[in-house]
């Protein structure tokens, strides 16, 4: 079976590049499109330790995602169609990113750390609720 459009849930993590690339040997041989998604990191648990001088801690985090994933698609060596920052529960917003944009395949990290332990929770649901194929990467 071919796959023409991979959705690939991504953290801020040197391991997210073993999964771009395992996305873009899947689409490569069809030209098809690769989507990145990742959760925005939540600064509302660092607000207690940060110092009051760090107001803007929350775009920080999040210009932080942006430059990562920008550092993804360049080091694909394979075109990255779309990239979604989310918040909230990843698995909500891969069931609608699949939905809207014709995903066929979501490619996630099978790992310890807490993002991918989400991502594997989100991967289980988005089997249990939808027809779309999931491929779990073992990150060891």
């Amino acid at each position: 079976m071919s796959y023409t459009h991979v959705l690939v849930a991504v953290a801020v993590t040197p391991e997210s590049h073993r999964l771009v690339q395992k996305a873009v040997s899947i689409v490569k041989p069809v030209n098809g499109r690769i989507t990145l998604i990742t959760l925005a990191s939540d600064p509302e648990i660092y607000n207690q330790l940060a110092a009051p001088m760090m107001e803007n801690l929350r775009e920080l985090m999040l210009e932080e995602t942006h430059l990562f994933l920008e550092e993804l698609a360049n080091k694909a060596g394979y075109p990255i169609a779309n990239t979604v920052i989310a918040t909230g529960e990843l698995s909500e917003h891969i069931l609608s990113v699949c939905e809207k944009q014709d995903v066929d395949l979501v490619v996630c990290g099978n790992h310890n750390q807490s993002f991918f332990s989400k991502a594997i929770c989100s991967a289980k649901a988005v089997v249990a609720s939808s027809k779309i194929d999931v491929l779990l990467v073992p990150l060891v």
